[in-house]
């Protein structure tokens, strides 16, 4: 597959690329705050608009992607309303990313299957049907392929008649995202052939957390970074300052001398297993999948390498990918750790965004 020429990265957000005219015109459901857009705005294609539920998105869509944000249920819109966002006589291409929580491993219940959200998927594959775009991506996590069988997913992939279809599970570290994160991606093509691109990332040379965060300042638990408001950590409770400080890069807390710093719930049989909690990240390795509570040391390996803290919200950042440049809340406003973070976690990384829109892009010309 050619590939177009690669633009080095902006530094700051008046240095965005201009579109390609001969690119399509690209609509975003469930954007969230524009992880995968911003990954096709990167790859010069023309955003036109994302559609999501939260409204606190708005803002850092908006700024950061140059595209207008509809505050709506995607499964009350019409394929009507849709296509009128696409610009005529350019290919229209539909991304979007259903919200996962009924299908991610972190969830625990025996009930999530009967959670309701598991019917935004079947809307957007319905919304496909109508609509027909010639180029669609549907990204996810990692477990739909075996949730229920398979079954939602063969019912997604159904809605993609006459395409040509790729899908599979890739590592997003092989795509120079600096964590351990598995994702489902689907590519669909009505005018040629689709496939993902290439690794760019061999496992040797994965990006690491030392590559991402190593050049940030200090900052304490509790402490904001008087020159970012992103780059700021929670607090932490004595206790779990005892437990960080007892804590060593990739280990667990089985191995802490001090034994009576170990949860109660950890003790009991049923919680044995649970040995991703309460870690600190490795240097010199990618990250763990970084989730919408990536801001609690208690919440899994999310420890920083050395200083004692969980990862600030601008750590989680670049760990996503996004770039340092982008904004998530109007200037002045305060960043709440819990909201940010949610952002952060739910967003699909930003270099994934551009290796699937590479992919587009390679499609495109192949049919060209």
């Amino acid at each position: 597959m050619q590939l177009p020429n690669r633009q080095s990265a902006p530094t700051q957000l008046a240095d965005l690329p201009k579109p390609f005219s001969q690119r399509g015109t690209v609509v975003d459901l469930f954007c969230g705050v524009g992880g995968l857009s911003h990954g096709f705005v990167l790859e010069r294609f023309d955003v036109k608009a994302g559609v999501d539920v939260d409204p606190s998105c708005k803002h850092a869509y908006e700024l950061n992607n140059r595209a207008m944000f509809y505050e709506k249920d995607v499964a009350s819109i019409s394929a009507d309303w849709i296509n009128s966002l696409f610009t005529p006589g350019k290919p229209r291409i539909l991304v979007g990313c259903a919200p996962c929580q009924p299908f991610s491993s972190y969830t625990r219940s025996t009930e999530a299957k009967e959670d309701s959200k598991w019917f935004l998927l079947r809307h957007f594959g319905q919304i496909v049907r109508e609509v027909q775009p010639d180029m669609v991506s549907m990204e996810n996590v990692a477990r739909l392929v075996t949730f229920q069988g398979g079954r939602l997913l063969r019912n997604f992939l159904e809605c993609l008649s006459g395409y040509h279809v790729w899908s599979g599970v890739v590592e997003c570290a092989d795509f120079g995202v600096p964590q351990t994160r598995k994702r489902l991606v689907v590519l669909a093509s009505r005018i040629g052939k689709i496939e993902l691109v290439g690794a760019t990332h061999t496992a040797d040379r994965r990006r690491t957390v030392r590559q991402t965060i190593d050049h940030l300042p200090a900052v304490g638990a509790g402490e904001i970074c008087p020159d970012d408001s992103l780059h700021q950590a929670s607090r932490l409770s004595e206790r779990n300052r005892r437990r960080i400080r007892a804590a060593h890069p990739g280990g667990t807390w089985r191995d802490w001398s001090d034994q009576t710093l170990v949860s109660k719930c950890h003790t009991r049989r049923s919680g044995r297993f649970f040995n991703n909690v309460y870690g600190r990240m490795s240097w010199d390795l990618p990250a763990p999948t970084i989730t919408t509570q990536c801001y609690g040391f208690g919440n899994g390996r999310f420890g920083h390498p050395e200083q004692d803290r969980a990862i600030s919200l601008r750590e989680a950042a670049l760990l996503q990918t996004f770039p340092d440049y982008y904004e998530f809340q109007k200037p002045g406003d305060r960043v709440i750790i819990a909201h940010t973070a949610r952002w952060i976690g739910n967003a699909v990384p930003v270099a994934l965004g551009r290796a699937v829109a590479r992919s587009v892009a390679g499609a495109l010309e192949g049919a060209a």
